[in-house]
């Protein structure tokens, strides 16, 4: 699927979105490539969000992590030529060391702070930042003044 944001009825009614456009139109191309490998999570606590990737049996030196341009990617390039020479035979190999690329668009307001492998599970996480002029606020209603009164 391709979106085509070409539209002039489009672009002349909304002004000022142009990183949206550009935004929705990486996404619908990272849709067509998109895997459910490995298996992940993404649990929320109030202005957090955590993303659990399931990575048994690889390291932090197998992982590469990025963020580029509003893009997340968690990337595992594939298993090292010197663990598939190995002289142990492999009967059945339930746990997967494929290669992958699973990405994630993030939010202009969402900052990357960190993540940690422990377990097999890699964690990252991240926060929305509320700018003040998004938080909710009191508006005050006021009293007209009445002319003719002094």
């Amino acid at each position: 699927m391709v979106l085509n944001f070409t539209d002039p009825f489009l672009t002349t009614r909304v002004l000022g979105f142009e990183n949206l456009f550009d935004r929705l139109q990486r996404f619908s191309e990272s849709t067509e490539r998109s895997s459910s490998y490995p298996p992940y999570n993404i649990r929320r606590d109030q202005n957090r969000i955590f993303i659990d990737v399931a990575v048994a049996g690889l390291s932090r030196e197998d992982l590469n992590i990025e963020l580029a341009e509003g893009v997340l990617t968690i990337e595992h390039k594939g298993p090292k030529a010197e663990l598939l020479n190995d002289s142990n035979e492999v009967v059945y190999q339930g746990i997967a060391q494929r290669a992958f690329k699973q990405q994630f668009t993030l939010a202009e307001n969402v900052e990357v702070h960190g993540a940690e492998l422990v377990n097999g599970m890699l964690t990252l996480e991240l926060e929305k930042i509320i700018p003040d002029a998004q938080k909710p606020r009191s508006i005050d209603i006021k009293s007209p003044k009445i002319l003719g009164n002094k």
